[in-house]
């Protein structure tokens, strides 16, 4: 399977059934009994506490982790079936502090994919000065840059574009923007719920704040200890009733501490 085969499920993703639970002990699962189905070009926010197993479900759509028990399938196909190194260089993954590697360049670093994959030099340099455009960088006074000369906020663009670097039509994305000043991840979350309107990919989006699920997700799933407790569109997701999703959405409508003016 590969960034541009032909999909063979309606469904780029499914969860059937899936827990998953460390050295055997299924009384203490991270992820329980959970089914969920992702629709192809949908941005699917995984929303939860710490702990709840968000990033847990995340990894085991690209097999870095395998279910301890039911099936999670790519594209109809489930994971445990399929060369995990194919699997994830057909999914772009972007993470926490971007995970670039400090001794590559930025071009570099977004082409890396494309390079294991042996595209020409040509076609390389074309896609990396693309998709530095793409979010909003120059390729000119970016591309031979290192890592440590970068800000964060740089530095997530770049993770972002070199999640994309093979065109794959799934992304997940694992609290990208979470260790930003809030200025700039509210910039890089309005710009990136443009990108993923243009971009129709189909994106598993992990955070634990409220207010950037609502903003980002078409559908956002609320998890607690492992489980799947809510699944809503960000309108009705404010409607619920659950004791969780009260307790999140009471978090937009904190007051300001003492002293503090608005």
């Amino acid at each position: 399977m590969n960034a541009n085969s032909a999909p063979t499920s309606d469904f780029p993703i499914e969860f059937r059934g899936v827990s998953y639970h460390i050295n055997d002990i299924p009384r203490s699962p991270i992820v329980s009994n959970l089914s969920l189905i992702v629709s192809r070009g949908e941005t699917l926010v995984l929303l939860g506490r710490s702990g709840s197993g968000k990033t847990t479900l995340l990894k085991l759509i690209n097999r870095l982790l395998l279910p301890s028990q039911g099936e999670v399938l790519v594209d109809g196909r489930p994971t445990t079936t399929s060369n995990p190194i194919r699997l994830r260089r057909s999914i772009g993954y972007v993470i926490q502090e971007s995970g670039l590697f400090p001794h590559f360049t930025v071009a570099e670093n977004v082409g890396l994919v494309p390079t294991l994959e042996n595209w020409d030099s040509a076609r390389i340099t074309s896609r990396v000065a693309e998709l530095l455009q793409l979010v909003g960088l120059d390729p000119a006074g970016f591309s031979n840059r290192r890592p440590r000369e970068l800000s964060g906020g740089q530095r997530q663009r770049v993770g972002v574009a070199r999640a994309l670097a093979a065109d794959p039509p799934i992304l997940l994305m694992d609290e990208p923007f979470a260790a930003l000043d809030p200025v700039t991840r509210t910039e890089l979350q309005r710009e990136f719920s443009a990108l993923s309107r243009r971009l129709n990919k189909t994106i598993v989006f992990v955070t634990h704040d409220i207010r950037e699920a609502l903003l980002l997700g078409s559908r956002i799933a609320l998890l607690e200890s492992g489980r799947l407790i809510a699944l809503a569109s960000p309108r009705d997701f404010l409607t619920l009733d659950h004791p969780e999703v009260l307790a999140f959405t009471a978090s937009l409508s904190l007051p300001l501490s003492k002293g503090v003016s608005p």
